[in-house]
C-alpha cells in the first residue's frame, strides 16, 4: 500500500538502535511466516485498501472530494475482517497489531448514509449524497429528471379543463416555458392566463403555476449543486473527530503491511532471522548481496561471502584484489545486511549476529562538486574527515579505494595513515572494511595485531582470468586492470601496447625500489660519518643516528623508507 511505502522508507533511513524493538518486529515477521495462509489473506485485504493516510490529510484540510470519503469508507469495511484476524493470532506481537485499530463503525455508518456507492470525483459531476438526506434536495432532482413529465400533466390538464385541443407547451429564451392557442380556439383562453405574444395564426399565454415550475426546473442545478456542496462540507466537519483514530489505524496498517513485506520476502529468498547482540561482533555466514541476486542472470547463483568483523581480534579487513571481482558488492551487502537486521527484518545469510550498530559510514564511489570549487578528491576527503571524526566503538565503516584521486604515493599514504588511526584510535576502535587497490596496505597486518588481509578470488586460464568472487584470507599482488579494459571492449591495439607498458614499468619499478634501499643505505653512512662529531654535544643528532643504525633496509619497502625519511628530516627540524 502506499502507506507501507512510505513507512518503509522510513525504516530503511531510521533503523532502530534498540535491542527490544528489533526483537518485537523479528516476532511479527516469525509469526507471519509460520502461518502463511493468515498472512495471504492479510495481504489480500491490504491490497484493498487505500491511502488511508493521505484521505485522512484531505480530510483534515477539508479538500477531500467524494471519492476519497467514499474509499475511507471501503477501507474501513476491510479494516473488521483485518482487526479479526490479528486478533485471533497466537502471537502476542500481532495480537497487539489488532488490538490498537479501530473500527471507527461511526464514522464508516455515517459516509455510508450521507454518500452514494459510486460518486463522481468532484461535486457537479454527477449525484454525490445519498437520497433521503435532505427533502429538498430530493424535490429539486425529481423536477430536474421529470420536469418533461410535469410539463406535460399541466398540458394535459389544461386541454380537459378548457376543451382547447391545439394547446401546446412550448419555450424560448425571452418568455421561458409558454401556453400556445390557435387562433379558432383564442375565444377559449380563461381569464387568469396572462397573454404574452401574438402571432399570426396563435397566441401565447403564460399561468402562475407554470411560472412556478419553470423556475424550479431552470434553476434546479444550480440548486443541487449548492445543496450537494452544503451537505458534503457538513459531512467533512462531521468526519474531524475521528481524525485521530483514523491516523492510529493508517499507522498500525502501514506497520502490518512492511511486516508482511518482510515475512514475504524471507520466505522467497530463503533469508534468516539474525541474532542481535548487546556485543560488539558482526558475524555473517553466507551473506549476500539482496538486490544484485535477484538481478542475476536465470540459472546464475550470486557467490555468498562470510564476513567477521570484532573490536577486540579483527577490527579492520583490507580487501584486496582485481576489478570487477566483487570488493564493493561484498562491501555494500555487509553494509545492507545490518541495516536490514536492525530494522527488524530477516537477511540474505545462512546465519549472522550482529552486535547492534549505531552509524554505518562509507565513502564508495567517486563524485565531484565543481560549482562548489571541490574536486572529486576534494570530496573523498571531506567525506573521510567526516568519518574520522564522528566514529565510535560501534561503528561499521566502509571504505572503498581511498586515495586514489590523487599521486599513487600521496594516495597511499593518506589510506595507510587512515588505517592507523583507525587502529590506534584510543577513543574508538570500529569495525572497518577497507577496500584497495594499494597492495602496499597488506604490510599493515604485520605490525598491527587487529588488521586482517583478504581479497576476492580469481584463477587465471591462459591469457584469461576468471573472477571467483569468493573472499579469501590473505592479501593481493594483482589488479587485472588490463584485462578488465579488454572485457569492456578496449581495441585491441590500445590492451596489447598496455601490456608492453605495463611490462616496462613493473621492471622499472624493481629497479627503483633497490636504487631506493641503495640510496638509504648510502645516505644513513654518509649521515653516520657526518654526524659523528656531534655525538656529545648534540642529542637530536644522536637520536637520528640511533635510529639510522636499527634500520633494517633489506626487509624496508620502498613506502616504509619515504616514511622513515620524512619522519628523520622533522626530527631534524625540531
Amino acid at each position: 500500500s502506499p502507506m507501507g511505502s512510505r513507512l518503509l522508507k522510513r525504516w530503511v533511513v531510521l533503523p532502530l538502535k534498540d535491542k527490544a524493538m528489533i526483537e518485537h518486529r523479528q516476532q511479527a515477521v516469525g509469526a507471519l511466516l509460520e502461518q502463511a495462509d493468515r498472512a495471504a489473506e492479510l495481504t489480500s485485504h491490504l491490497q484493498e485498501m487505500g491511502d488511508v493516510e493521505r484521505m485522512i490529510s484531505k480530510i483534515a484540510a477539508q479538500k477531500a472530494s467524494p471519492r476519497d470519503v467514499v474509499q475511507l469508507r471501503r477501507s474501513l469495511e476491510v479494516l473488521l475482517p483485518i482487526k479479526e484476524l490479528l486478533e485471533a493470532d497466537q502471537n502476542s506481537s500481532i495480537q497487539l497489531l489488532g488490538e490498537q485499530l479501530m473500527p471507527c463503525d461511526a464514522a464508516r455508518q455515517l459516509i455510508a448514509k450521507t454518500l452514494m456507492d459510486e460518486v463522481p470525483a468532484f461535486i457537479g459531476k454527477g449525484e454525490v449524497i445519498r437520497e433521503g438526506n435532505n427533502s429538498e434536495l430530493d424535490e429539486l432532482r425529481d423536477i430536474s429528471k421529470n420536469g418533461k413529465n410535469k410539463l406535460l400533466e399541466i398540458q394535459q390538464r389544461e386541454m380537459e379543463k378548457t376543451g382547447i385541443t391545439s394547446l401546446k407547451i412550448g419555450f424560448n429564451n425571452v418568455f421561458g416555458y409558454f401556453l400556445e392557442v390557435t387562433n379558432k380556439f383564442k375565444d377559449q383562453v380563461p381569464e387568469n392566463w396572462i397573454r404574452k405574444q401574438t402571432l399570426t395564426n396563435s397566441e401565447r399565454y403564460i399561468t402562475d403555476e407554470l411560472k412556478q415550475l419553470e423556475d424550479k426546473i431552470l434553476g434546479a442545478e444550480d440548486k443541487i449543486l449548492e445543496w450537494e456542496q452544503r451537505l458534503f462540507a457538513e459531512l467533512l466537519a462531521q468526519l474531524m473527530p475521528f481524525i485521530e483514530p483514523l491516523q492510529q489505524n493508517a499507522a498500525i496498517l502501514a506497520q502490518l503491511d512492511c511486516l508482511l513485506s518482510f515475512a514475504r520476502i524471507s520466505q522467497d529468498y530463503q533469508y534468516c532471522k539474525p541474532v542481535i547482540s548487546e556485543g560488539l561482533e558482526l558475524d555473517i555466514k553466507q551473506g549476500r548481496h539482496p538486490v544484485i541476486e535477484q538481478q542475476l542472470p536465470l540459472g546464475e547463483s550470486y557467490i555468498p561471502n562470510d564476513v567477521y568483523l570484532h573490536n577486540e581480534d579483527q577490527q579492520i579487513i583490507i580487501i584486496t584484489g582485481p576489478n570487477m571481482s566483487g570488493k564493493s558488492a561484498i562491501l555494500r551487502q555487509t553494509a545492507l545486511i545490518v541495516l536490514m537486521a536492525q530494522m527488524g527484518c530477516y537477511v540474505p545469510a545462512e546465519a549472522a549476529t550482529i552486535g547492534l550498530v549505531d552509524k554505518v559510514f562509507t565513502r564508495v564511489g567517486a563524485s565531484d562538486n565543481l560549482s562548489m570549487g571541490e574536486s572529486t578528491f576534494m570530496v573523498e576527503m571531506l567525506e573521510t574527515s567526516s568519518i574520522m571524526n564522528n566514529i565510535s566503538d560501534r561503528s561499521l565503516i566502509l571504505l572503498d579505494e581511498i586515495g586514489r584521486g590523487t599521486s599513487t604515493y600521496d594516495g597511499i599514504s593518506i589510506a595507510w595513515s587512515i588505517a592507523e588511526f583507525l587502529h590506534q584510535n584510543p577513543a574508538a576502535r570500529p569495525k572497518t572494511l577497507f577496500a584497495t587497490h594499494y597492495h602496499e596496505l597488506n604490510e599493515l597486518a604485520e605490525s598491527h595485531e587487529r588488521v586482517r588481509n583478504y581479497h576476492v578470488a580469481t584463477k587465471e586460464v591462459g591469457d584469461k582470468v576468471i573472477f571467483l568472487r569468493k573472499l579469501t584470507a590473505g592479501g593481493s599482488q594483482h589488479s587485472f586492470g588490463i584485462h578488465v579494459a579488454k572485457l569492456a571492449g578496449m581495441p585491441k591495439w590500445i590492451v596489447e601496447r598496455a601490456q608492453t607498458i605495463l611490462g616496462e614499468l613493473e621492471q622499472k619499478n624493481v629497479t627503483d625500489v633497490e636504487e631506493n634501499k641503495a640510496r638509504l643505505k648510502a645516505a644513513a653512512q654518509s649521515a653516520q660519518y657526518q654526524l659523528s662529531i656531534f655525538d656529545t654535544t648534540d642529542p637530536a643528532t644522536k637520536a637520528i643516528l640511533e635510529d639510522l643504525e636499527n634500520l633494517d633496509l633489506n626487509t624496508m619497502t620502498p613506502v616504509e623508507a619515504m616514511l622513515k625519511l620524512s619522519e628523520l628530516k622533522n626530527k631534524r627540524k625540531g
